[in-house]
């Protein structure tokens, strides 16, 4: 089950791996019958957009909880900068949490750096907008984070997520290495992911379930992606996708529905 979206990374600068973790050119297809999946996503992404109509916009996209199922829309080009954690405060003017579940107009942010990044990279193909923001973010930012939380934040995320040899312990147990209370995690998480540590985890998890299904069988699944068995995957994998691990690979899903408004002002 895929979106009818083409997509490849553009080469990320160096300078630009502080604040940023990946950026991404996608161009979408026809709109398909079958519902578009917005799937749970604990980053935070500024989209630069290109609608069939000719319309440009820059937007902000908050981490989503839960998968959503859309009815299509057409799009010619779409351009994702996948912000890295704790950048949102700095670059945007808010913390991570207020924009859960959100997508707004950029220039509606109260960061004065959000707003000038809208009037710049509204109208730049991919390579320019990666170009712009090459020569200008790593200035602009410099002296805007607080270094210390930010490579917390940062170090707190590596140990929730799923990765080969690693998967996430307690939170107790990850605030202690990090030398930090339970409660200084949670508030360090809401403010530079805009998650908990243990939902972050969860969608980690879910999403790794979702990249790897195709090469190992559900048994397999639950215990490399750190589940207590194939039960509890499946149960975590409704609870965030809307069905069960089948029906989503096979098509049954939720009935899609009408793309979101953006929010202007």
């Amino acid at each position: 089950m895929t979106n009818p979206v083409s997509r490849h990374a553009l080469p990320l600068p160096d300078v630009l791996r502080p604040w940023i973790a990946r950026i991404d050119s996608l161009a979408v297809g026809s709109v398909a019958e079958e519902p578009f999946v917005h799937l749970p996503d604990a980053d935070t992404k500024v989209v630069l957009r290109l609608e069939e109509s000719g319309r440009h916009s820059a937007l902000v996209v908050g981490p989503r909880v839960r998968a959503t199922y859309h009815r299509g829309k057409p799009l010619t080009a779409c351009m994702e900068v996948r912000l890295a954690p704790g950048t949102a405060r700095p670059l945007l003017g808010v913390p991570a949490v207020d924009l859960v579940g959100r997508a707004m107009s950029l220039d509606v942010l109260p960061g004065e750096t959000a707003r000038r990044l809208a009037r710049e990279l509204r109208w730049l193909e991919p390579e320019e907008a990666v170009d712009r923001l090459t020569a200008v973010l790593p200035e602009r930012l410099a002296g805007a984070a607080d270094g210390s939380r930010t490579r917390l934040v940062r170090a707190g995320v590596d140990a929730m997520s799923v990765r080969t040899g690693h998967l996430p312990g307690p939170v107790r147990e990850v605030a202690r290495e990090l030398a930090v209370s339970e409660r200084q995690l949670r508030n360090l998480f809401a403010e530079g992911v805009g998650l908990s540590p243990k939902h972050y985890a969860r969608i980690d998890r879910v999403r790794a379930v979702l990249a790897h299904a195709a090469e190992l069988s559900w048994a397999e699944l639950a215990a490399v992606t750190g589940y207590y068995d194939q039960s509890h995957m499946t149960s975590d994998f409704r609870t965030l996708m809307g069905v069960p691990p089948r029906s989503f690979f096979t098509g049954h899903l939720p009935r899609a529905t009408p793309c979101q408004a953006i929010r202007r002002t």
